[in-house]
């Protein structure tokens, strides 16, 4: 991760889409686990601007802003899409719970609120010791 906005980066395989039934219309709920570092995503996702489909593997990043920290100009001013030009799906929000008590031993669940699409990544504290309460942050997504 060369870019310290990046907070959170991993792929994931996509398990389950709905699995408890489908919800809303353009809403789909999909559950995922990561290659690198053991977590577990549970991510409202957008179906209808963003399809996906089980087995499907894709890179989630979480950025404090999409503007790289050497840049400190207005993206849309520039014409420049910082962060978002490498990724296919981009929602803003904020990180509003922890989550310790469950999990056991050394796991941690962060969530996440975009717009009421809904987050939580859960295993290691460690890989989500960037993640702060009440932060602002971005989800960027890429197949």
């Amino acid at each position: 991760m060369a870019d310290t906005n990046i907070i959170f980066e991993d792929r994931f395989t996509v398990d389950t889409i709905d699995q408890d039934g489908k919800k809303f219309d353009r809403v789909s709920r999909i559950t995922g686990k990561s290659h690198n570092l053991s977590m577990h995503l549970t991510l409202d996702i957008a179906s209808e601007l963003y399809p996906l489909s089980e087995n499907e593997t894709i890179t989630l990043a979480v950025a404090r802003s999409l503007v790289p920290d050497e840049v400190k100009r207005e993206l849309w001013r520039s014409g420049d899409q910082g962060l978002a030009a490498d990724f296919e799906y981009v929602m803003f929000g904020k990180i509003y719970k922890f989550d310790d008590s469950l999990q056991g031993e050394n796991q941690t669940t962060a969530y996440f609120s975009f717009g009421g699409l809904l987050m939580a990544l859960r295993g290691s504290y460690r890989h989500l010791a960037g993640v702060v309460q009440g932060e602002n942050v971005y989800l960027l997504i890429r197949k």
